[in-house]
């Protein structure tokens, strides 16, 4: 069983006022790492979508990946392709819900964002996570 220590959150890196379904992650990640990088993804409307098992290491945070899972929610792009916070309000709530659930599962995780870890230079994932989930 894989020991989970940190749980890292991204965006899609994708605009606001266009969709990115969870069929086509998979499939960009499929042609880029030959599998799904994040372990869950949550588009707009809140729908939490598993991309791929927690017991597997994902492709998500290079030199990470071993210990971490990694959720990613859609969007982090305005409509003119500036890094911005563009979660909805159901996309908040169950990125927090989510996060509350692996954490009880993972009590030794920290919670993250990508822009977070040493020598990341990113925006992802457009809002500061580790402050905002200092408290699950």
């Amino acid at each position: 069983m894989r020991r989970i220590d940190l749980i890292v959150v991204h965006c899609s890196a994708t605009r606001c006022n266009q969709r990115y379904p969870v069929t086509a992650l998979i499939r960009d990640h499929a042609d880029r790492f030959g599998f799904t990088g994040y372990h869950y993804y949550i588009t707009r409307d809140g729908t939490v979508t598993q991309t791929r098992h927690e017991q597997l290491v994902g492709a998500h945070a290079k030199g990470y990946n071993s210990h971490s899972l990694g959720v990613c929610y859609e969007g982090g792009l305005d409509k003119d392709g500036n890094y911005a916070d563009t979660r909805t309000r159901k996309q908040k709530r169950s990125l927090l819900t989510l996060l509350r659930r692996l954490k009880a599962e993972h009590p030794e995780a920290r919670i993250l964002g990508h822009r977070d870890l040493p020598n990341v230079h990113k925006a992802c994932p457009c809002f500061d996570a580790q402050k905002e989930y200092e408290g699950v």
